[in-house]
């Protein structure tokens, strides 16, 4: 007959034995832990046993087959299944696969389309290394090749249309605009130079208002005929000649430009010239390095009256002419070519002398310029003797009365009658240069 439980809270039959109940003691349900191997009773294989005959045989409670490790007699449960515990196989701060470095190499390489060929084989390579290492990137390293293809195709393309020849050109008129010595100034600009000198090297100029301070101011402008550079010395020199008797044609009224500014020039650089850089800009600057200018010196058709500019191009003319002067420092070394020059000068003056007065001059200076003009035609006579003449004592006779025929000093009342400026330069006092004043006195032949 069966025992009724005693009152009081039953704890149900099963897996937990009573507290303090020794292992093996009576009532101890099988597996209970702690229970050794071979005790009568309880066969071998039961869960709660160990070792079990075999690491991995399966046991026959439960409806799930047993995994890689052995059930504890805690686990069994309605619930228990085949699913491991939290932690078994997988930890929440395990290492992320990293990305292949190539992949990534490509992709920024095929976007910014910067050596095309490079990124292609960059994402080749990237994908054979994503294969064998297991890492990531695939789609950067296959998204690069086909950037990069494309940048592959249109590099062909510009190359077979020439394209890529006038990108290069286009770069090198920039690289030129920019560090070449000659700069893109136009006739008439004003200046001020980056390290404050019209000296050495440019590399850029500040262009400001001629109307206040300036360095420079920009009155000529030619190119240089090809060929091999023709060396600092040489093109400096010829740049010298060229602007001197440009400054004329800007400056008609050489009176009216200030004894301390001088010619200088901007030339091309060996470097440049290779560039295909031919350009001489001609400029008025300050003999003085820390002086400046003020106020434009142009002054020639579009700043000057009828009556000044008819004036001026005809002493233009005669100057020009007497600037022809030969080389040889004294008429002895070479009588021939100064007689061929006065012959030209003789022309010159003569032709000027019949043109001036054509021009209907204003009351205030009609007279003055009849009778300029019939100066002039002394002058021309004197010119001619003095290319005929057969030695050179003769030749100096005749080519000092010329020159005192059309002295500049005789012109400052015609000059003050036309709003003229009425100082001769002190290079004209000195009488070392024929380019300025009128007819160029005191010239030393």
């Amino acid at each position: 007959m069966a025992t009724p439980p005693p009152p009081g809270p039953q704890q149900p039959e099963g897996q937990y034995p009573p507290p303090g109940t020794p292992p093996g003691a009576p009532g101890t349900p099988p597996g209970a832990p702690g229970i050794p191997p071979g005790t009568p009773g309880i066969p071998q294989g039961t869960p709660g046993a160990y070792p079990p005959p075999y690491p991995h045989a399966a046991h026959p409670q439960g409806p799930y087959p047993e995994g890689p490790y052995q059930q504890s007699p805690y686990q069994q449960s309605p619930y228990a299944g085949p699913y491991q515990t939290w932690g078994q196989g997988y930890s929440p701060y395990n290492r992320p696969v990293p990305f292949n470095g190539l992949a990534i190499a490509a992709l920024v390489l095929g976007i910014l389309c910067f050596l095309p060929a490079v990124g292609l084989v960059l994402g080749i390579v990237a994908l054979v290394q994503i294969k064998k290492r297991g890492e990531r990137g695939k789609g950067m390293a296959v998204g690069g090749m086909v950037m990069s293809s494309i940048g592959v195709v249109l590099l062909a393309l510009m190359v077979a249309t020439g394209g890529a020849r006038d990108f290069w050109d286009g770069f090198q008129g920039a690289a030129n605009d920019s560090g070449g010595a000659a700069f893109s100034l136009e006739v008439g600009e004003c200046f001020d130079s980056l390290n404050g000198s019209l000296k050495g090297l440019a590399f850029d100029v500040d262009k400001v208002p001629c109307s206040g301070e300036h360095d420079a101011e920009v009155f000529a402008e030619f190119a240089m005929g090809d060929g091999d550079y023709p060396g600092d010395i040489a093109l400096g020199d010829e740049a010298d000649r060229r602007c001197y008797r440009e400054q004329s044609g800007y400056a008609m009224d050489s009176w009216a430009v200030p004894d301390d500014v001088d010619v200088y020039s901007f030339t091309p650089t060996s470097q440049s010239w290779r560039r295909g850089d031919r350009e001489v800009s001609c400029l008025f600057g300050n003999t003085d390095e820390k002086g400046s200018l003020t106020g434009s010196l142009r002054n020639d058709q579009l700043t000057l009256d009828p009556d000044q500019y008819s004036y001026l191009s005809s002493a233009r003319e005669i100057n020009n002419a007497l600037a022809g002067v030969p080389e040889a420092e004294s008429i002895e070394d070479d009588l021939p070519g100064y007689k061929k020059w006065a012959a030209f000068v003789s022309e010159r003056v003569a032709w000027e002398a019949d043109g001036l007065p054509a021009h209907r001059f204003g009351p205030a200076a009609r007279g003055r310029i009849a009778a300029l003009a019939k100066d002039m035609a002394l002058s021309a006579k004197e010119w001619a003797k003095a290319a005929d003449a057969p030695d050179v004592d003769t030749f100096y006779t005749h080519y000092e009365k010329a020159v005192k025929l059309i002295d500049p000093r005789k012109t400052v009342t015609t000059r003050k009658a036309l709003g003229l400026a009425t100082t001769p330069p002190k290079y004209d006092e000195g009488g070392d240069n024929g380019d300025g004043g009128e007819g160029g006195a005191g010239m030393e032949v």
